[in-house]
């Protein structure tokens, strides 16, 4: 029933066309030679205006499946390519339509001495088409830069001398009287968004800049959210809410990079979010060794958390005491393991009798890695 109604209503369509095409060749000719315009006054015309009526009221009816069909393929895409795009890029887009189409109004008025009217309206849409074209392609070229000033003159309001505390601890990126023309953007990778902590340093105002999460890296949560493994599925179950509470709490958005060329061609996560670091000059927040590692040998600044969990740890020095509890055998026979409460590994010398057991020992060394810290000591006898 639909699909009769929709050709139905094309063939009306048409018919209209029709109309209007033998209504405007009958002005056109009329207006090249007058010889016409005695034709016109007989009944022939509107013999024509029901032919050409008729005839595009056919084409459209008989096209109407074929139109139906690539209008829904066209919806389709024009669905998808939204979804595709961020709040972000569309707010860009329409302010740059806007001031597009306001310059283009105040060009075509050196264009109005035009007496050709015709001629004046042609120019008038080309402008205006262009300048809307141009308005929206630099927007949304340049509008993470646009949205990151106007989130940092925000962030600067709201954590003025009068600000709102709640909304000076969300905004708040560091010391008073600090210019925030050259702050860094810093780029979430998946780890860190598992691991949980990055909330809470976010939370203390820590963080200096715009903080960015990709659309790849939200990709990436969903898919590890999805595994059939059991671990891996709980992993990304927990990311994903850290990412909705940073989104909840912070205002962060998803950054889209669809409009980033560079990254479309590549398929690794870790290289995409590199490139994006190298692209918008920022640095990557992590606690992937490999990822760390990979990023300096590529010139990228990293903020390691476990770097920096590693080194607000309490300095132990050898011949210090402390108290700790064996719980299980280490890599070798003699050697027992206990940890700290922060999470530190302990391995006792010559502990393998003192498992389950709490002593007193002294510290004999500690070794100090970028995935850790290690401390070797001895039970005080």
């Amino acid at each position: 029933m639909f699909k009769k109604l929709l050709r139905i209503a094309l063939a009306i369509i048409g018919a209209l066309i029709g109309y209007g095409i033998s209504i405007g060749s009958k002005y056109l000719l009329i207006h090249s030679d007058s010889s016409y315009e005695a034709y016109f006054k007989s009944n022939y015309q509107y013999i024509l205006a029901v032919f050409i009526s008729l005839l595009f009221a056919i084409m459209f009816y008989r096209l109407a499946p074929l139109i139906s069909e690539q209008s829904v393929k066209v919806a389709g895409k024009i669905e998808d390519d939204i979804q595709g795009v961020s709040g972000n890029d569309i707010l860009a887009g329409a302010i740059g339509l806007i001031f597009g189409l306001i310059i283009a109004f105040f060009i075509t008025q050196i264009f109005a001495v035009i007496t050709n009217q015709y001629l004046y309206v042609i120019i008038t849409l080309i402008i205006y088409m262009i300048m809307g074209f141009i308005g929206v392609v630099v927007a949304n070229k340049k509008g993470k830069e646009i949205i990151s000033q106007m989130f940092i003159a925000r962030r600067n309001s709201d954590t003025g001398p009068n600000a709102n505390p709640a909304q000076a601890t969300r905004f708040s990126v560091g010391g008073k009287g600090r210019k925030h023309s050259n702050i860094i953007p810093k780029i979430l990778d998946t780890s860190v968004i598992i691991d949980g902590r990055i909330a809470e340093i976010i939370k203390t105002g820590f963080l200096e800049g715009p903080i960015v999460i990709p659309e790849f890296v939200l990709v990436e949560l969903r898919h590890i959210a999805d595994s059939s493994d059991s671990l891996k599925r709980t992993r990304g179950r927990r990311g994903l809410d850290i990412l909705n509470r940073i989104q909840t709490d912070y205002g962060i958005d998803i950054y889209n990079t669809e409009s980033e060329k560079g990254l479309k061609e590549i398929p690794e996560v870790d290289v995409k979010l590199l490139k994006l670091a190298q692209i918008m000059g920022g640095k990557v927040v992590t606690n992937d060794f490999n990822l760390n590692k990979v990023a300096k040998i590529n010139g990228v600044d990293v903020l390691n958390i476990n770097e920096l969990a590693n080194t607000l740890k309490p300095v132990v020095i050898p011949g210090e005491k402390m108290t700790v509890t064996p719980v299980k055998q280490g890599k070798d026979s003699q050697q027992s393991i206990a940890y700290l409460d922060d999470g530190t590994m302990v391995v006792l010398e010559d502990g393998k009798n003192y498992i389950g057991k709490t002593r007193e020992i002294t510290v004999t060394s500690v070794l100090q890695t970028s995935a850790g810290r290690m401390i070797f000591g001895r039970v005080r006898v």
